[in-house]
Formats: structure tokens, sequence, C-alpha cells
């Protein structure tokens, strides 16, 4: 019997687009032999639609189409299932059932542990990271300041809420001043793909950044910027009790960082021959690479080292892409951030390991089940009742006061 896999992806969130991208991608590459395959798009204004015609990219060139043709539906738990009900109506009439969700969203409340909360709440199981691990991988502020207790090596920072800077903008710039050094990376705290992110060389471009920032998120990072920089990714495979490691890649960018639409608008060639399945896009497939990447031995085990502690740190679970940076000329690696749910799930990086797409996401499913079964093995609630003997009202029953 198949196994009934639900791919949620869209979202309200500024990777809306990407997310649909990422699915697309995914679903092309599920074994059918395997699994049956089930679309779940959430459109930005938070309704869910399934059906086939999810599938085709095409479709979201016209969102009244989907509305039209499409099921508007809920997840629920019902008569010892999790099922697609429709929405609306008399009846309610299910259109297919669940037996376990793959997520492939990014971003804000979407990749941030808001919908693993959901999941876990009705119990269904599901793929990649738990509510914790979406949080901080999702928030680089709370991101920088594990791996600092955790002693990995990072940048210089600091940070600050947008109504701090609105009440005195004046402390602010002069306590990142007295912080870092110029140059700087200015960075929303919880959005993705680059969206949101400035530099500034000096305090007029650094005041336009924070301001640009402000418009995607409440929460401000700001990092001391590397110099003579490399990037480099490597992704990690498992949850905390087992790890693998893909290969490391080395991205290029005609930018001071790689930019979103570097990430997913371009057209540049990637050297290692990366192909994906989405006709109009490549996602991530689409920055320049090299793969693999043009690093020293040691820096090779300094980044696969730092990427298996922070990866256990985080609590992290599924496929998540880990980013560093590496100054060049000291050949010091910092690590940047973590990606719980990385743009084309990183399936560019386990090709060359000899693990192919169709692969990856299998071991993903498995990873998502073994997860299931942990969480579900555990103690959440007693079988007790504290409020037997209590009036409605609240008023002291027979048994004493509650304290």
């Amino acid at each position: 019997m198949k196994i009934k896999v639900g791919v949620i992806f869209g979202g309200e969130s500024v990777e809306h687009e990407v997310s649909i991208i990422s699915a697309l991608q995914a679903m092309n590459k599920m074994d059918e032999e395997k699994y049956d395959i089930i679309p779940i798009y959430m459109t930005k204004d938070r309704e869910w639609y399934t059906g086939d015609m999810l599938k085709d990219i095409d479709s979201y060139s016209d969102l009244n189409l989907i509305k039209k043709y499409a099921s508007n539906v809920v997840l629920c738990y019902e008569n010892g299932k999790y099922v697609l009900k429709k929405k609306g109506g008399l009846f309610n009439k299910i259109v297919n059932d669940i037996d376990i969700i793959f997520p492939i969203t990014h971003g804000t409340n979407v990749e941030d542990g808001a919908l693993q909360g959901y999941f876990q709440t009705i119990g269904i199981p599901y793929v990649g990271p738990s509510v914790y691990a979406g949080v901080v991988g999702q928030d680089k502020v709370y991101m920088k300041c594990i791996f600092e207790h955790e002693k990995l090596p990072i940048s210089k920072f600091t940070w600050f809420y947008d109504s701090e800077y609105n009440d005195d903008s004046e402390a602010i710039i002069n306590k990142i001043k007295s912080t870092l050094k110029y140059p700087v990376i200015i960075k929303p705290a919880t959005t993705g793909s680059s969206v949101g992110i400035g530099t500034a060389s000096n305090d007029k471009e650094l005041t336009k950044a924070i301001e640009d920032a402000i418009e995607y998120d409440s929460k401000i990072l700001v990092e001391e910027m590397v110099q003579n920089l490399k990037e480099v990714n490597i992704s990690v495979l498992g949850n905390h009790e087992s790890q693998k490691l893909s290969e490391i890649e080395e991205v290029y960018s005609g930018e001071k960082f790689l930019t979103y639409a570097e990430k997913y608008l371009g057209n540049s060639k990637v050297k290692g021959g990366v192909k994906a399945p989405v006709k109009t896009s490549k996602g991530m497939a689409s920055a320049s690479r090299k793969i693999p990447a043009d690093i020293t031995k040691e820096e090779r085990k300094a980044v696969e080292d730092v990427a298996i502690r922070a990866f256990k740190a985080l609590g992290s679970s599924g496929n998540a892409r880990i980013d560093f940076l590496i100054d060049d000329k000291t050949k010091k690696v910092y690590i940047n951030e973590i990606n719980s749910i990385p743009g084309s799930l990183s399936f560019y990086l386990w090709e060359p390991k000899g693990k192919s797409y169709s692969e990856l996401l299998d071991d993903m499913i498995n990873i998502g089940i073994k997860d299931y079964k942990k969480r579900e093995s555990k103690t959440y609630s007693f079988e007790t009742n504290i409020l037997a003997g209590y009036k409605a009202n609240g008023v002291k029953g027979s048994k004493g006061k509650l304290k």
C-alpha cells in the first residue's frame, strides 16, 4: 500500500514563490510507486487548496483558476484518520486522507515552527524540523545566541527591535558603532532568501539599510562582514541521533552577498551539471556555484565538524543546509546560518555523493516517520483529572483547593 504524502507549500511569506518552486521540484521527483502525492497549496491569504492541477507550475499564473478548480480544504483529524475536508458547505466532504505531511515551505509563518505546531497539535506525522528547531532555525538572533553559547565560530554581532530604533535611532546607531566595525551587514531576523538584507560602510548607508530591514521584521541583526569573502554551503541529513553530510558547494555572487535574484531568478550555469525539473525556474539550482568547493582539507574539516555541531545544537531534523563564510586570506571559517527547509531542498549537494533526489526524499520521509514514533513514545500528559470535585464556576469543591 502506498504512503499518502501531503506536500504542503506556499503560505503567507515573502518566500511564497520560492516555496512553490521547491515543492514542484520535489513532487516531480517523488517515487510514485511508493507514494500517493497530494499537493496542498497555501495562498498568501492563508486559504488551503488541493488538487492535481497544483502539480503544474502554469496553474499559479492565475489564482482565480485555482480557486475555481481546486478544492478549498482544511486539515483535521476525524474517525482515526487525518483528512482534507472541503471547507464550507453543508456536508464538508472528505477530499483525501493523509499519512504524513511533507512541508516544503520557506520563511516566516510557515518554516518558523508555526505549521509544525499545528501538525503536532492534531498529531499528524510530518517531515523536517520540530517546532523548536523551526523557531531557532528561522530567527537569526536566537540562532546566533545558541551558536555563541556552543562556542561555534561566528562573526561579531548585535541586534535590536524596530521599536527601540524608532524611539531613539541615534542610540541604536551608536550601539552598533561601539560594538562592530564597518563594513557591516544588516538582516531582518526572521526572513530568508536574502530578503531585506543590506550592507553598510558608513552611517548614512547603515541608516538606510536598517530602515529597509524594518520593512520586513521587528527584530534586526547587524554583523561585521567577513573580509576576503568565500561563501560555502553544506547540507546535513538526519536528526539528533545520526547525521550524514553532503558535498560542499562554493557559491558565487556579483554582490557583497548572494542576493534573492541570484538565488532564484538567475540563468547562470551551474558547475556540476545540476538540472531542476521545474521548467520556468531552477530555484536554488539557478545560482552560480562550484561543486565541490575549492577549499583546503583543513577548511573542509572545519566546515563539516561545525555543521554537525550546529545541526545538533539546534535540534534540527530532515535535510538542513548550513551556510558558512570563509576569510580567504586568514582561512578562518565562520558559520553564518542554518536553513531548516532549504530552497530546492539542496538536492544538488547530494547528487555528487551518489544520492539521487528521489533517494533524498525517501530518506527525509523515513526520518519524519522515525521522529514521529519517537515523539509518540514520550509522555506528554497524565491520566488524572485535577478538576474532579470542583464546580463549573471554579468555586472550591470537596477535594480541596488549587494552589
